[in-house]
């Protein structure tokens, strides 16, 4: 009789994606454990279900994908987070009922649930039926060590709200250098608010943390983390990498390919901003203008806003001479392409890519170290700000564009001038950030093999979970 676990990811294509990777990951280095993994959709993220669909084709050893019903939601929320909060809810006893059917079927030992960052209110379904609870924490190991400092202040009756956009700097045990304050997500400082709430449980109520990180990335924090006795287990588990992307469409791959293939070695810039990445018609001129003034070749997946008051992601553009400078196209036919959706792994994973403009979400982190490629950072949202200091300043794989773009929701212009700066200073053939991001990359790929750190990290984990089954 084999051990199950019971892996519940947030419905966001991040998040999802590397929790099925470490699903793989898992069951590949023991045949003790079989892994059910629910699924549910979102009502508004057709390149997300496809996903989903997707992996119901797919026969991996010892891993269902189980989908769940699909969601009836009582109103609609006006946001992303707060739509995944519903969808959540809304699944709670769908799972309970699927967690029971198992805990009283006989047929299987039953030994964890495994719950996405966002999706520890799940923890009460662990309680109830006395399972061990366990999080996939898809985020830098840093970014928790920042929300335990700042659940301490809070502990301490200190006034938290006087470091939303200030000047101040913060210590924190996990980052080598001090952390400005303005860079820090301004939730993180909210004394009711949800990252609290999360950091508090995950703390005080599961048995372990399985971190999407590697220790030779994040050494300073691993080593913060492990040594607090406060704090569950750490296991570094990554990097998790879907080499193969989350499109299956070969006509949309193929064209990018082909033309990345008639391009020199490290010869590219690559632009690309993530699920929720765009940018207004001004500022798209800024970024084509300064593309321009630097002569670099360039791949750039730009995508058309959602309308103002929609709760939608960006979308292809018809026609990109309605938003691109007069003549672009023509003067950069040479040189570059402008797409819409880009697979961003197969891209960065070509040879003829020698720089990527990014949003820093942390799966773009990893894969810009896995596959050698030095950033620039132009983050968007939630802790983006802070994985671009992280990657600029602690580990010295970027450059900076803007860390602090688009703070409290309202955009800062950029121009040109400081684009094209940092294009320039990204793509010089053998500067600093290209030399530490190839010696990151065989730390990565050395990682997960035998001896490696996230290989004896999961050894440790799978010792752990034997314990119980």
């Amino acid at each position: 009789m084999k051990a199950e676990l019971i892996f519940i990811p947030l419905p966001a294509i991040g998040h999802l994606v590397s929790m099925v990777q470490f699903a793989k990951l898992l069951v590949s280095c023991s045949e003790e454990f079989s892994i059910n993994l629910l699924l549910f959709k979102l009502p508004f993220d057709a390149k997300f279900n496809s996903y989903i669909q997707s992996l119901y084709t797919q026969t991996t050893r010892d891993i269902q994908f189980i989908q769940l019903p699909d969601p009836q939601l009582s109103s609609q929320p006006d946001d992303p987070l707060a739509i995944q909060s519903a969808l959540i809810d809304s699944n709670k006893p769908h799972v309970r009922d699927f967690v029971a059917h198992l805990k009283h079927s006989g047929s299987s030992k039953l030994v964890g649930l495994v719950v996405d960052l966002m999706c520890t209110s799940m923890i009460d379904i662990a309680k109830e039926f006395e399972i061990h609870a366990y999080v996939f924490y898809p985020c830098a190991a840093a970014i928790l060590g920042l929300s335990i400092l700042v659940q301490g202040l809070v502990d301490d009756n200190q006034d938290t709200s006087k470091y939303k956009d200030s000047d101040h700097e913060l210590s924190v045990s996990t980052y080598i250098n001090p952390v400005p304050a303005k860079l820090i997500p301004e939730s993180i400082f909210d004394e009711e608010g949800i990252n609290l709430k999360i950091a508090k449980r995950v703390i005080a109520e599961t048995k372990g943390i399985m971190v999407n990180t590697f220790l030779e990335l994040e050494l300073y924090a691993i080593k913060a983390l492990t040594s607090n006795p406060k704090i569950p287990p750490i296991y570094q588990v990554g990097p998790l990498i879907n080499d193969a992307g989350i499109s299956s469409n070969q006509e949309e791959i193929e064209p990018i390919i082909r033309w990345l293939d008639d391009q020199p070695t490290s010869s590219v810039i690559f632009f690309c901003f993530g699920s929720f990445g765009s940018f207004d018609s001004d500022q798209v001129k800024e970024i084509a203008c300064a593309i321009e003034l630097s002569g670099c070749r360039f791949l750039w997946s730009l995508r058309r806003p959602p309308p103002k008051g929609r709760l939608e992601y960006p979308s292809e553009y018809e026609n990109l001479n309605e938003v691109l400078p007069e003549g672009f196209l023509k003067r950069i036919a040479d040189t570059g392409k402008v797409i819409g959706w880009a697979p961003q792994a197969q891209v960065l994973a070509h040879t003829a890519v020698g720089g990527f403009v990014t949003h820093c979400g942390w799966n773009s982190v990893l894969e810009s170290v896995w596959f050698g490629v030095p950033m620039a950072v132009w983050p968007m949202y939630a802790e983006q700000h802070m994985n671009a200091f992280f990657a600029v300043k602690d580990l010295g794989i970027a450059v900076e564009i803007k860390m602090d773009y688009m703070k409290n929701s309202s955009q800062v212009m950029v121009k040109a001038a400081e684009i094209e700066k940092g294009i320039r200073q990204l793509m010089e053939p053998e500067g600093k950030i290209r030399k530490r991001v190839r010696e990151l990359k065989e730390k990565a790929r050395t990682s997960l093999i035998k001896g490696g750190s996230s290989y004896i990290s999961l050894e440790s984990l799978l010792q752990h979970l034997s314990c119980f089954s």
